[in-house]
C-alpha cells in the first residue's frame, strides 16, 4: 500500500472492518480503538531470588502493575509504547529480558495462562509454544516441580523455543517438536493440562500488525478452521479425565472461535466449558456469541455453503453453553484483542485402548537420537560427585551440556507407553516416541567427559550444593570482579584451583561463576553482569562496555 496513504484511511474500507459491522453493534467504536500502538508489557519471574529488586526498578521508571494479573510473579505497564524505550531504560530491560529476570509479553497473552491453572508438579503440554513466553509463564506456575512439554511443528521455530528456555532458566521446560494433531500420548495417563494457543488469521493484533487491515479476509479463518478443530481436538483426547484444556486465538472471528469450540463439544462427551470469567477476575472481556453471519471475502453475508462445523451450532445445550467463552476487544482493554474458552474433562472420561497384543522388550524399540537428553550415567555421576563434592538430583546430559530437570520429567522418561491404539506396550527410559530437542536447565559444561565449569544461569542454585567447586569469600572480592572483571586469587581458599568454580558472598548469598587459572576471570554476561552491578551500586570498568 501506498505510504501517502493514512493507514485508517485504508482501514476504512477493509474487509475487517466491514467483518466487525456484523459482530458488533458499535464497530466504529471498535475501529478507533484498533491503531494506537501497543504499550510495553512485562511479566517479572518470581523465581529469580532478585525478582523483588526488578519489580522495584520496573516501579522507579514508572511501571504499573496489571491490576487482573493473579501471579505467580507480577505483570506491569511502561510508561512508554511498546518498543519505544530510549537511553539507559531501554538498555536495562533488554538486560533484564536476557537475564530471564523478566519477559516482554503483550498482556492478552497471558491470559490463557492464568486460566489454564497449571500448579507444582502438574505435567502440561503447550501445543503451540514458539517462541515461548507462554511456556515461562507456565514455568513460573509450576516452580521447582513439574514438567512442561513446549512443542513447536516448525523446526525453525523450535530454536527459539529452545533459546527462550534456555534465557528463562526454568529446570522444568522440554521442547519438543511434533506436529499437534498427532502429538503422541506420553505421558499415557494423559496431561494435567494443555494449552491450545492455535494458528489464526490475527484479525486482533491490528495494533501491532498493520498489514491485517489490508491482508484479512474471512475465507483466511475458513481455510484455519479444520486445523484449529484438529489441534483442540487432540489435546482433548490426551488430557487426562479431570484436567483442563485452554483453547485460545488472537482473532475476533467467530469461525475461528466459537464454532471450533462447539464442533469439539460435539465431539468429545464428558467434557464442560467452564465459565472464563469466572477465572479472568477484572478483565474487561465480552461474552462468546452463540450466533453469527457467514461472510464472504467482501465482508457481507454470504450465501456460500460452508460445513455444519463453521455454522452457529443447531444443538441448545451447546449453543447456550458458548456464553461462557470469553472475548476481549482491542478497543475496551489497552491491549490486542483475544478470545479463550477453558474446557474441563470429566474424572468420568477414560481412554479407548485395545487390549494389549504384544509387550516389546527394549532392544526391540528404536533408541533415542544421540544427541537427546539423557540421564545422567553412572560413571559420569561418580566422576562429577568427586569434582563437585555431591551431586544434585534430577541430572541429564545432552552433548557436552549438564543439565537440570525435575523428577516429573524423569516420571515420563521411565514409564511405559504404547502405540497402535494401546496394542503394542513400549518399555519405559526412554523418550519416543516423543522427538524431545532440549530439556530443563543448563547447568555446566563439560571437556573430554570432565567438569569445565557452571554456566551462569545455574550458578545461584548450584553454588551451594557444589562445596568441591564453591567457595565463599567477601563481597569486596565479588565487587571487585563485577567491576573489573577479573581480580587476583586470595591467598587461602583458592589452593591447588583452576578451572571453574563458583564465588558465593558471604554477605547476601550472591553467586558468580569464575575461571580460576592465573587470575580470577569472570565469566559471567555483559548482560547479567550489568545488572548485579546496578543492584550493588557499583560502576561498570569495561573496556567493551565503553
Amino acid at each position: 500500500m501506498s505510504s501517502e496513504v493514512p493507514w485508517d484511511e485504508l482501514a476504512r474500507d477493509s474487509v475487517l472492518l466491514r467483518a466487525v459491522s456484523h459482530w458488533r453493534d458499535d464497530a466504529d467504536a471498535w475501529f478507533e480503538g484498533s491503531f494506537d500502538r501497543l504499550p510495553e508489557t512485562v511479566r517479572v519471574n518470581p523465581l529469580r531470588a532478585d525478582y523483588d529488586w526488578t519489580e522495584s526498578w520496573l516501579e522507579d521508571n514508572g511501571a504499573v502493575r496489571i491490576s487482573w494479573f493473579t501471579g505467580p510473579g507480577s505483570a506491569w505497564t511502561l510508561p512508554f509504547k511498546r518498543g519505544a524505550s530510549e537511553g539507559e531504560v531501554r538498555e536495562v530491560l533488554k538486560a533484564l529480558h536476557d537475564t530471564g529476570r523478566l519477559t516482554r509479553q503483550e498482556a492478552v497473552s497471558m491470559l490463557p495462562v492464568i486460566a489454564l491453572g497449571a500448579e507444582p508438579g502438574d505435567v502440561v503440554l503447550d501445543m503451540c509454544a514458539s517462541p515461548g513466553s507462554k511456556t515461562t509463564q507456565i514455568a513460573e506456575c509450576l516452580g521447582e516441580s513439574g514438567l512442561v512439554l513446549a512443542n513447536e511443528v516448525v523446526n525453525s521455530r523450535v530454536n527459539m523455543l529452545v533459546s527462550n528456555s534456555h534465557r528463562h532458566g526454568s529446570a522444568c521446560i522440554g521442547v519438543v517438536n511434533h506436529d499437534g494433531r498427532h502429538m503422541p500420548m506420553v505421558p499415557e495417563s494423559g496431561f494435567d493440562r494443555v494449552l491450545v494457543d492455535a494458528p489464526c488469521t490475527g484479525s486482533g493484533t491490528t495494533r501491532k500488525n498493520p498489514d491485517v487491515w489490508s491482508k484479512w479476509l474471512p475465507s483466511g479463518g475458513r481455510s484455519l478452521h479444520n486445523l484449529q478443530v484438529d489441534l483442540l481436538s487432540r489435546a482433548v483426547a490426551i488430557t487426562k479425565p479431570g484436567g483442563r484444556v485452554v483453547y485460545a486465538t488472537c482473532s475476533l472471528d467467530p469461525v475461528e472461535d466459537e464454532a471450533v469450540v462447539a464442533e469439539i463439544l460435539r465431539r468429545h462427551d464428558h467434557l464442560e466449558l467452564l465459565d472464563a470469567s469466572e477465572m479472568l477476575p477484572g478483565v474487561p472481556g465480552e461474552m462468546g456469541r452463540s450466533d453469527w453471519v457467514s461472510l464472504g471475502d467482501d465482508g457481507k453475508p454470504t450465501d456460500e455453503s460452508l460445513s455444519e462445523s463453521m455454522l452457529p451450532p443447531a444443538e441448545n445445550d451447546i449453543s447456550s453453553s458458548l456464553s461462557r467463552c470469553m472475548r476481549i476487544w482491542n478497543d475496551r482493554v489497552d491491549a490486542g484483542g483475544f478470545f479463550l474458552a477453558v474446557l474441563e474433562k470429566s474424572t468420568d472420561a477414560t481412554f479407548m485402548q485395545k487390549p494389549t497384543e504384544h509387550t516389546l522388550q527394549p532392544d526391540e524399540v528404536r533408541p533415542d537420537p544421540h544427541d537427546s537428553p539423557r540421564p545422567l550415567s553412572e560413571e559420569l555421576g561418580r566422576t562429577l560427585a568427586k569434582q563437585w563434592g555431591s551431586l544434585p538430583s534430577d541430572m541429564w546430559i545432552r552433548g557436552k551440556r549438564v543439565l537440570l530437570s525435575t523428577p516429573e520429567a524423569r516420571g515420563v522418561w521411565n514409564s511405559e507407553r504404547s502405540r497402535k491404539g494401546g496394542r503394542v506396550r513400549i518399555p519405559g527410559g526412554r523418550w519416543r516416541p516423543l522427538r524431545v530437542m532440549h530439556l530443563g536447565q543448563k547447568a555446566a559444561l563439560l571437556r573430554k567427559g570432565a567438569f569445565d565449569r557452571i554456566v551462569a544461569g545455574a550458578a545461584r542454585r548450584l553454588g551451594p550444593k557444589l562445596p568441591g567447586v564453591s567457595t565463599e569469600v567477601d563481597s569486596e572480592l565479588i565487587d571487585e570482579l563485577l567491576s573489573n572483571g577479573e581480580a587476583m586469587i586470595p591467598e587461602t581458599g583458592f589452593e591447588e584451583s583452576v578451572g571453574g568454580r563458583i564465588l558465593t558472598d558471604s554477605e547476601n548469598g550472591d553467586c558468580i561463576p569464575v575461571w580460576v587459572g592465573s587470575r580470577l576471570s569472570l565469566m559471567l554476561s555483559d548482560s547479567e553482569r550489568r545488572i548485579l552491578c546496578m543492584q550493588r551500586n557499583l560502576q561498570l570498568n569495561s573496556t567493551e562496555e565503553e
